[in-house]
């Protein structure tokens, strides 16, 4: 909101300097967001045209001497087509410093010699009026700057308000808190009841009263609109940074930026019966004021008559029934509307005003019969007419009987780990308009007056002190709490840690949205239902992810794109999948890679990544977590992965916990990658729960190794293989590791041959032949037995 500091300080005047006043604005919560002079030139002065010749040598351009009080006049050449004789204008001497650093100088046009330069309100920013050059009243002081005449001297000043403060929304609302911090008494607005001179009304009725609890109005008959709005009017209005209209129009933007009231004038010749407010029914359509047709939705509220909708109701009026040049009676508005029921509805038609931004965070219960009169009598004053009964709808709440909240002091102290004394706390929330008793010693019983809308609860009594006493001057102190040490759960790896893993094996975590294509989403999950989400961003983020691969996918063909064909990732977050009617949310891990294995570099070999290095990944995440005992590795098929090179992991009761595998030559394809990507999904918690370390004592008595190299078919599962050998070997087993796997030359067709190293050890004493040969014989025969393998020579 902008505001003219000159207004303010007619209200409330503090004894602080502009950037005073800012500062202690800002801290009180009100924040500043700029400042800049109401007035960007310099050099411009009050003068008379005295005389007007003709230019001899251009048609559109005349020759003007201009009296600026001085001793002789000056020679002017201009071409405005309203320079005339006798009219009081504003005059650049030679010197001047117009708006945009233009300096104006002595200059010849078309020969003839122009000293100065006669200007229009658009050139000194002070209207937007291209028309012509200004005219001001016959009476200006010849001479006198237009900065004194305007009351120029003055600051713009822009707040940036938060929702709760919609009271700080007007001029009234500041003064009132410049005179809380300043400990000053604003000078209130004050009105009186208007002079009824006509008989003439409208009957309202309130069809909605749930969203409109109070409307009043009064017929203004024979008001006469050729009267141009008061210039100290205009010049608040602009230093407000709203665009004088017409003085009925004009009046009514006053009284909201003086008290807050958003108003509203209607044409009186152009209503059809008595004011109904009212939602708006299906099929209704209404043309607002800037000319745009809206089809009307349910639960729009709406100003309408016995012909239909007139205006939507706190946001913009209708252009048929709005004020023009040739209107004659008008009818007023003033209204309080539930803020819950206008909020979001000018949005949904495209539209922010200045009504709807103050009815959408709440405005005074009690201003619309004081607004309705402060507006009737400045008409009265400006467009004269006969004002008549004001008729009102509902009733506003009576004035005390809003809310009453209790304050504690130890409450207050604890909060602040401030003592303040009972005094200067009864003295600060009297000084914010709150009805203050204390039915106890430690207790503040609070009304709260109708213009602050925000207060509900004892922690904004306890802000409001904070904020008054000053937040620079509250003690820096260590809040004490006691706080009992939870334990933590020594199983349990936390995501930090397994980030700060795969960060250390060069990985790099990226943050995807949790709404993706549908399309791609299809492709990585294809039977999986979405959810769809209601109001998407674009059609590209139309549902929940229900894997993390969507966008992960994304984020690695986005850096293939940009030319950065090493690409390592992961990320964490939830997944959204539909179970019955219920949505489940399931933490994940997910990660890809592609590319080459390690940096560019003189020292490595350029080779690129395959299946093995992303199984070796969640093989360290598996290990960092004390579950690689408790997962299995399974081959499976997925409709996103390599059918060749796809592995499940499984929990100890079977169930799929996670998926590891290149991406599918189609989807890779369909996303447009050019190279493959090798992938993971896990569901955290089922691989996080792991076993805690247990000591276990070294033996001292030396091991024994046993290599066996094995012929069996290519389809046998080495993962099975081990499992069988780990199985039959007995308790002296302590290692069992495959060490090379090899087809071709010298194997039989359709068989593999697989070498196992198998590590024997014993705690109490140091193993012999039978022993190891015994257990030996087991593996080999269970081997044989499960897996038709044959040791080789």
């Amino acid at each position: 909101m902008k505001f003219s500091e000159s207004w303010l300080r007619e209200l409330a005047n503090p004894d602080l300097n502009c950037d005073e006043l800012i500062a202690q604005l800002t801290m009180a919560g009100l924040e500043v967001d700029g400042v800049e002079a109401a007035a960007n030139f310099d050099g411009v002065v009050a003068a008379r045209i005295e005389s007007v010749a003709p230019h001899p040598k251009a048609d559109k351009l005349q020759i003007c001497q201009v009296n600026c009080g001085g001793d002789a006049n000056i020679q002017v050449v201009c071409g405005a087509p309203n320079a005339r004789e006798g009219l009081v204008t504003a005059f650049a001497q030679v010197g001047a410093m117009l708006p945009g650093g233009v300096k104006i100088g002595q200059a010849k046009l078309r020969e003839v010699d122009s000293f100065g330069m006669l200007c229009g309100g658009d050139e000194l920013g002070l209207n937007e009026d291209t028309s012509g050059i200004m005219e001001l009243p016959n009476n200006a002081p010849l001479g006198q700057t237009l900065t004194a005449f305007f009351g120029l001297d003055d600051n713009i000043i822009e707040v940036d308000l938060t929702p709760n403060r919609g009271d700080c929304l007007s001029l009234q609302g500041l003064a009132r808190e410049v005179g809380v911090l300043n400990k000053l008494t604003p000078g209130l607005v004050k009105t009186k009841a208007a002079l009824v001179s006509s008989e003439q009304s409208l009957s309202i009725t309130i069809s909605a009263p749930s969203a409109c609890s109070h409307y009043a109005g009064r017929v203004v008959s024979n008001v006469d609109m050729t009267q141009p709005t008061p210039l100290w009017m205009q010049e608040k209005l602009r230093r407000s940074g709203i665009r004088s209209i017409d003085p009925v129009v004009d009046v009514g933007n006053y009284v909201m930026l003086e008290l807050g009231q958003p108003m509203h004038a209607f044409d009186l010749d152009t209503l059809a019966g008595d004011i109904d407010v009212r939602f708006a029914q299906d099929g209704e359509k209404l043309t607002l004021l800037d000319a745009a047709e809206v089809e009307l939705k349910a639960e729009t509220l709406l100003i309408a008559d016995n012909n239909g909708p007139l205006a939507i109701a706190g946001i913009m009026g209708g252009k048929n029934s709005g004020v023009s040049a040739g209107t004659k009676s008008i009818f007023l508005e003033s209204a309080h509307f539930v803020p819950l029921a206008l909020a979001g509805k000018a949005r949904e038609y495209g539209l922010h005003t200045d009504a709807s931004h103050r009815f959408e965070r709440g405005v005074d219960t009690q201003l619309p019969l004081v607004a309705l009169e402060r507006a009737t009598e400045l008409l009265l004053d400006i467009v004269g007419g006969q004002a008549g009964p004001v008729t009102e709808a509902g009733s506003a709440p009576q004035a005390g009987t809003e809310r009453t909240i209790s304050l504690r002091k130890s409450c207050l102290k604890q909060q602040l780990t401030l003592d303040l004394d009972n005094d200067l706390v009864t003295d600060m929330l009297t000084r914010l308009g709150l009805g203050v008793s204390q039915p106890a010693a430690d207790e503040w019983l609070c009304s709260v007056p109708s213009w602050r809308f925000d207060l509900a609860i004892e922690a904004d009594l306890i802000e409001e002190i904070a904020r008054i006493y000053g937040y620079n001057n509250l003690p820096v102190a260590t809040i004490t709490m006691p706080l009992d040490i939870q334990p933590t759960a020594e199983a349990i790896t936390s995501l930090a840690d397994i980030r700060q893993l795969l960060v250390s094996r060069d990985y790099q975590e990226a943050i995807t949205y949790s709404f993706v294509d549908p399309i791609v989403q299809r492709q990585v999950n294809p039977g999986i239902a979405s959810v769809d989400v209601t109001n998407p961003i674009s059609a590209d983020m139309a549902v929940m992810r229900t894997s993390l691969l969507t966008g992960l996918l994304n984020t690695v063909k986005y850096n293939l794109n940009r030319q950065q064909s090493r690409v390592r990732l992961f990320e964490s977050g939830l997944r959204f999948v539909t179970d019955g009617d219920q949505l489940s949310q399931q933490k994940m891990l997910a990660g890809a890679i592609t590319g080459t294995r390690a940096r560019e570099g003189w020292a490595d070999p350029a080779t690129d990544v395959d299946f093995y290095d992303i199984k070796g990944d969640v093989e360290a995440i598996l290990n960092l977590c004390g579950t690689e005992t408790l997962v299995e590795f399974v081959s499976a098929q997925h409709p996103a992965l390599h059918p060749g090179q796809t592995l499940a992991l499984t929990n100890q009761q079977g169930r799929i916990i996670g998926h590891i595998g290149k991406l599918h030559p189609t989807l890779q394809q369909s996303l447009g990658v050019s190279q493959p990507v090798y992938v993971f999904e896990l569901v955290l918690s089922e691989i996080t729960q792991g076993q805690i370390a247990a000591f276990h004592e070294i033996s001292k008595y030396p091991t024994v190794r046993r290599d066996i190299s094995l012929s069996l078919h290519t389809n046998e599962v080495i993962g099975e293989l081990v499992s069988t050998a780990k199985a039959s070997a007995g308790d002296y087993l302590v290692d069992l590791k495959v060490f090379d796997v090899y087809e071709g030359k010298h194997v039989e067709t359709n068989r593999k041959s697989v070498a196992i190293g198998l590590t024997f050890q014993d705690k109490s004493r140091t193993l012999n032949d039978e022993d190891v040969n015994a257990a030996m014989d087991a593996v080999i025969k269970a081997l044989e037995s499960d897996h038709d393998a044959n040791l080789r020579g």
